[in-house]
């Protein structure tokens, strides 16, 4: 399964690093991806990294705010918020799973298709 952490309140403009650990299979072998839930909405996909970590995706309103990184050292892949806007509140879950890019990227958020997928860790962004 995949564990989420660093999830927190934060006030809007502010930064958090979110983070995705694997237990009982490899991380590395996977593409993983974070998407987000808000109160009343659906799934929205917000990253995406590739198996070697060269290619990755971004919601358009993350791009220039957001990093996916992975980290295979630490068997961690991470997601690093910064200028966070109330918006971004929801919260965030890591999901595992294989395909051919960039197709896996679109598909790896939707409802019972990652393999493997977190309980979430919440972000609020709020003054």
């Amino acid at each position: 399964q995949l564990v989420e952490s660093g999830g927190g309140l934060v006030q809007p403009g502010g930064s958090l690093t979110l983070s995705c650990q694997a237990s009982g299979f490899t991380l590395d072998d996977y593409f993983i991806g974070w998407f987000r839930q808000a109160p009343g909405k659906g799934r929205e996909g917000v990253s995406c990294i590739s198996i070697s970590g060269l290619r990755t995706v971004y919601l358009d309103s993350a791009k220039g705010r957001f990093t996916i990184s992975r980290d295979a050292a630490q068997k961690t892949v991470y997601l690093q918020m910064n200028n966070l806007k109330r918006e971004d509140t929801g919260v965030y879950y890591c999901a595992a799973d294989l395909g051919l890019y960039p197709r896996i990227c679109e598909v790896i958020f939707e409802e019972g298709r990652p393999k493997y997928r977190g309980q979430g860790t919440q972000v609020t962004v709020s003054s």
